[in-house]
């Protein structure tokens, strides 16, 4: 076992002999939304079957900007209720798992050629106030002459903001979440292919085939939640239940680039361009920086596979170099990755300026089975996104019981009062044969579970 999480996974698809009579609730898709829906199932009662064709997070879910923020540019198109929900969430995640979520400190360069100061101080005033906040430090402002991270800017920016939001580990998000879901008696199931549901007499009854052995079978559920993600109206369309859905979707392609690492400091910038939108530069594995990320339209029967295109590299440049000092060539780019967003479509023109927001759509099929349809989101609002899901299957199913995930770890990241210094202090004692690197990515990596990996 080389990596304990990879071998938690294989767990998982090593016990096939799961129970082929009822389920209370069966989850198609193990991204963020499907796995923090299966674990809050599970965490009220509810008997869970998660399949995922894939592997867990192998889509959008880990190909995110990776931050859990609030959003600051959506204060601009009145997403206010999004904006403080995300912002409430963005501490309470940061509890649950203080080893993989961690705060960042990002800085805002002012360019009065594209937004006035006054906007962006209110904006910031805003973002404090919205949302609930006692770890993260509100904003403030940044004069460049004094504070070192101007050094790496052109001259041109003579002033600044700093606020702070979360860096996390997105795909080891949605593995904690699944791991949960596991601990509280979940079956969760990867490299199994829902190939098609029905309804059986009261509850669904769904085809599943095994994509490794190619082995076929069927389970029963009193209820499904379609969380493919971008796949969602696939699964409706595919099933032929899209008759009774009033909502529509649109797929988004964002991608990133990776250089080596820009500045010294373990801030962020958000960088504000001349077409409104912004791109992040992000401290990323200690001696690279993460860029990104683009908003592209993308066809529905274009989502596999997908790549970023030589548009995106030049954008992704041109918003860096237009920043810093050092401008930033497409040969510097050591890797990149790309996604899919499935957003719920709100008839903006302007892709970047479709909402982030979800909706959870529940359909009762024949008025007596339920198929809950989970549309959009964003990785910050997933837990509670999973929430209200549960709150609705439950009701539906007159079965489960209260919420429960507002104050509850994940896995790993039962860490006294979210201090993760204190916590690596600790370890450091606890293991002091560990050289300090290794120390920091068991720490980092696996939060309190770390001693199992060093048990004897």
């Amino acid at each position: 076992m080389y990596d304990l999480y990879h071998g938690w996974v294989l767990t998982f698809r090593g016990n096939l002999s799961y129970n082929k009579g009822m389920y209370d609730l069966l989850v198609i898709g193990g991204g963020i939304n499907g796995a923090g829906i299966a674990r809050d199932a599970a965490g009220r009662g509810l008997s869970v079957l998660l399949v995922e064709q894939g592997d867990l997070a192998q889509a959008t879910s880990s190909a995110s900007t990776k931050l859990i923020h609030g959003g600051l540019r959506y204060l601009e198109q009145y997403e206010f209720k999004l904006v403080k929900e995300s912002l409430n969430e963005r501490e309470r995640l940061l509890r649950a798992a203080p080893h993989i979520i961690r705060p960042l400190e990002f800085i805002l360069p002012h360019d009065a050629s594209l937004r006035p100061k006054w906007m962006i101080r209110l904006g910031l005033y805003l973002y404090d106030w919205l949302g609930e906040r006692t770890i993260l430090p509100g904003s403030k402002a940044v004069d460049f002459k004094k504070h070192p991270s101007g050094s790496p800017l052109q001259k041109k920016y003579k002033s600044g903001f700093s606020y702070t939001d979360c860096w996390a580990e997105d795909a080891r998000l949605v593995t904690l979440c699944a791991m949960d879901a596991r601990d509280k008696g979940a079956q969760i199931k990867t490299r199994m292919q829902c190939t098609g549901i029905f309804v059986h007499g009261p509850q669904w009854e769904a085809q599943l085939k095994d994509r490794l052995s190619g082995e076929e079978e069927r389970v029963q559920a009193r209820c499904v939640v379609n969380a493919a993600g971008p796949w969602v109206w696939d699964v409706l369309e595919k099933n032929h239940l899209t008759k009774d859905s009033h909502w529509r979707l649109r797929h988004s392609k964002g991608s990133h680039i990776v250089v080596p690492k820009l500045y010294e400091g373990d801030h962020a910038y958000i960088l504000q361009q001349p077409d409104k939108r912004i791109v992040f530069t992000i401290p990323f594995e200690g001696d690279y920086t993460l860029i990104g990320t683009t908003d592209t339209m993308v066809q529905p029967d274009a989502l596999e596979n997908l790549e970023i295109n030589q548009e995106e590299i030049e954008y992704l440049c041109a918003a860096v170099s237009h920043s810093f000092q050092t401008p930033i060539r497409a040969e510097s780019i050591v890797w990149t990755y790309s996604g899919v967003r499935g957003l719920l479509d709100s008839d903006d023109d302007n892709l970047s300026e479709v909402t982030r927001d979800y909706k959870l759509d529940l359909m009762m099929h024949d008025h007596h089975a339920p198929i809950l349809n989970v549309i959009g989101g964003k990785i910050t609002t997933f837990r509670k996104l999973s929430q209200q899901a549960g709150d609705k299957i439950c009701k539906a199913l007159k079965k489960g019981g209260g919420a429960w995930t507002a104050t509850s770890p994940l896995p790993g990241g039962d860490i006294k009062n979210a201090d993760f210094e204190a916590f690596l202090d600790l370890k450091g004692r606890d293991y002091p044969f560990l050289p300090d690197a290794l120390l920091l990515r068991y720490a980092r990596t696996y939060g309190t579970c770390m001693d199992l990996v060093l048990d004897g």
